[in-house]
């Protein structure tokens, strides 16, 4: 069994892929606490009560609850996105806002029209951010093969 890398060679711990993977996340930690804070300070229902630290909680549980909450929500309200020609998508972000919200006390949104444009908002800063951020990042060997 000399040709299998699997069973020639243990798996080094960690490898270069999960301090990539790490970097990334933290990254895109500090890009969507970038966006809270932003959007805190426009928005006037849409406020954070407390420094970085708080920020940066915020954001972990908005990521936590987007990735687990937010594609049911979004599944069960596909027929209305469809028929709103994707403007129903404000309102489930609208809702996840809400949802951590309510799971945070250091995070308040106002009214229901104040959550839905600082979704708005969120993702639109996020997404510039993000954008700037992958722009001026370090060039990965898996990006400059392709």
């Amino acid at each position: 069994m000399s040709g299998s890398p699997v069973l020639d060679e243990p798996r080094p711990w960690p490898s270069a892929h999960d301090d990539d993977m790490l970097i990334r996340f933290a990254v895109h930690l500090l890009v969507v606490a970038a966006a809270f804070a932003v959007t805190a300070a426009v928005i006037p229902g849409f406020e954070l009560h407390g420094g970085v630290v708080t920020t940066l909680w915020v954001a972990f549980i908005f990521g936590l609850v987007n990735a687990i909450i937010g594609p049911v929500l979004r599944l069960i309200s596909l027929p209305l996105t469809v028929m709103t020609f994707g403007l129903f998508s404000l309102v489930v972000n609208g809702l996840v806002l809400a949802i951590v919200a309510g799971i945070s006390d250091k995070f308040d949104v106002g009214r229901f029209w104040w959550t839905i444009a600082g979704a708005l908002l969120l993702g639109i800063v996020a997404g510039v951010l993000g954008f700037v951020v992958e722009r001026i990042g370090p060039r990965t060997e898996h990006a400059t093969a392709q």
